[in-house]
């Protein structure tokens, strides 16, 4: 299993940041108050090959890069960490490259899917409306949606997008088939729990409810991403330990899918 750092927030709309969350969230994960164990039981030491960070640079070249670096990540099961959710189309031209369409499972308080914003079709409000048109994906299904406006209603229609309802987040079970793909913007989760967002948006997931949908994966997951965690808008850290923990239980479905 191998853990790649992706230091870019370029496109990030209303706060910069998260391209500090790598360090973070290795900190976190290798921090004396906690272990590398996951709770079904897998031990994670020498288990995650950490490739350490890349830093991308700017503009488009930047995106050509995170493809780059993907590519060479992606021998088997990968998580990458961003990084703004900009990061996850490039990541996914080159995990459909060695893939083919995926299965994605998306955790989001937003479903970004817009066609651009601020004038930006990179901008981390549109990764999803990038992967669809390209067909990067055979199915996207979007849990701990919250905020969808009328121009991302249109979108999801079009592209034929899949939206847990609120009403059915306790009870829901995924039924993707593999090869997956599990994309998990910290936002899903309520502000409660994980604070350390640029976008707080209240009424979201809680770490249990993300954990019992991710333990419930069945098909192989080949690659992940965890993006925008915003260490500037931490609490006393709280949410790089829940970023810890969810790479733990990523990373461990993931081997054992992939096993």
């Amino acid at each position: 299993m191998r853990l790649l750092g992706l230091r870019y927030d370029e496109r990030s709309s209303h706060l910069r940041g998260a391209a500090a969350a790598p360090p973070a969230i290795r900190a976190a994960l290798h921090s004396g108050a906690s272990n590398l164990w996951a709770e079904d039981g897998t031990d994670l030491e020498g288990f995650l090959e950490d490739l350490g960070d890349v830093d991308p640079g700017t503009g488009d070249a930047a995106l050509d890069a995170i493809t780059a670096a993907a590519e060479r990540s992606l021998a088997g099961p990968a998580l990458f960490l961003g990084g703004d959710h900009s990061v996850t189309f490039p990541v996914m031209r080159a995990v459909a490259r060695r893939h083919g369409p995926v299965s994605i499972l998306h955790f989001d308080a937003h479903p970004d899917l817009y066609d651009r914003y601020d004038g930006d079709p990179h901008s981390h409000a549109c990764p999803f409306a990038r992967v669809m048109e390209a067909g990067l994906a055979r199915r996207l299904v979007q849990f701990g949606i919250r905020t969808l406006n009328g121009h991302q209603r249109e979108q999801a229609a079009r592209f034929g997008v899949e939206i847990v309802p609120v009403d059915d987040w306790d009870r829901w079970v995924p039924d993707l088939e593999g090869p997956c793909y599990v994309s998990f913007d910290l936002d899903a989760l309520d502000p409660a729990f994980a604070p350390g967002v640029s976008h707080r948006e209240p009424g979201g997931l809680s770490v249990r409810q993300a954990l019992r949908v991710i333990h419930a994966l069945r098909a192989p997951v080949v690659a992940a991403d965890l993006v925008e965690l915003n260490p500037a808008q931490d609490v006393a850290g709280v949410s790089a330990v829940v970023c810890a923990k969810l790479c733990k239980e990523l990373a461990a479905r993931m081997g054992k899918l992939s096993a």
